[in-house]
């Protein structure tokens, strides 16, 4: 199939890699499915959120007949990247914190897992830890309260800094000791577009990863064909709103539709 590259996420996290795959591949048609009828997807237990996922997939890679989708969102890959890859004939990239290179980057061997309370505490995470930073010091924070100011911003409200400076305090904290942190992996995908005010914020500097480009460097391996685009890529989403889309146009995806799911799920 060609066609644009479709990413998903349940809300605005994903344009942090819209806006990696935009650095690597400009001329590249992009799509966007917003699931944010169902935002946050937290509060879902992971059956029945399997199940939707896959729906609202394949309805959007219908819809804009993609050629490759990228999952941005870390519990949307671990709960369905599998079941997606059985029910689309297209590449599907999923999404993991970057603990890795995180590891492979901190010359401290203190290194911060900044993610929301879902993956903090997933098995898989921690298998990441063990497989790849077992020699490291892994400060875990959830800081939820992130993902809900990135959602607010990108609609046009003003940032609190002071519940951004408490969510943060166990990352400060953990700058002072010894050996003291100085890598911090942004294990959501909302967690980038915050990253001008988390570098103003911190005590110390911190080098900080995300998973952005290593996602637009997998999109490059797996795409038969990146489609050119002379145009902005269309937004989709099962709830749109005009505060929503005005956010989204920031990123260049103009003219959000809603979403046509089969069934009801």
């Amino acid at each position: 199939m060609s066609g644009p590259i479709l990413i998903f996420d349940s809300g605005v996290g994903g344009l942090s890699v819209a806006h990696a795959l935009r650095q690597h591949y400009p001329a590249a048609a992009l799509c966007y499915a917003c699931d944010n009828a169902w935002l946050p997807y937290g509060l879902r237990d992971d059956a029945t959120l399997a199940k939707r996922i896959v729906k609202v997939c394949r309805a959007a890679v219908e819809a804009c007949q993609a050629s490759a989708l990228v999952v941005a969102c870390n519990t949307a890959s671990t709960l369905a990247l599998e079941g997606l890859r059985q029910a689309l004939a297209i590449p599907v990239i999923g999404t993991v914190p970057a603990i890795k290179p995180a590891a492979l980057m901190s010359t401290s061997r203190h290194i911060g897992l900044l993610a929301t309370t879902a993956t903090v505490n997933r098995p898989y995470t921690q298998g990441l830890i063990d497989s790849f930073a077992s020699d490291c010091v892994v400060t875990k924070i959830a800081a939820d309260a992130l993902v809900t100011e990135a959602e607010a911003w990108l609609a046009g409200a003003p940032l609190n800094a002071p519940r951004i400076q408490q969510a943060l305090a166990p990352l400060w904290q953990a700058t002072q000791k010894s050996p003291a942190l100085d890598t911090v992996v942004l294990g959501c995908t909302h967690f980038p577009l915050l990253q001008p005010l988390l570098v103003t914020l911190a005590p110390t500097p911190i080098a900080w990863v995300d998973s952005g480009d290593a996602i637009a460097r997998r999109v490059g391996q797996v795409a038969v064909t990146l489609v050119s685009s002379t145009h902005d890529g269309r937004c989709f989403t099962t709830a749109p709103a005009q505060a929503l889309a005005d956010g989204f146009a920031r990123y260049g995806f103009h003219a959000p539709q809603p979403l046509a799911l089969p069934d009801a799920c």
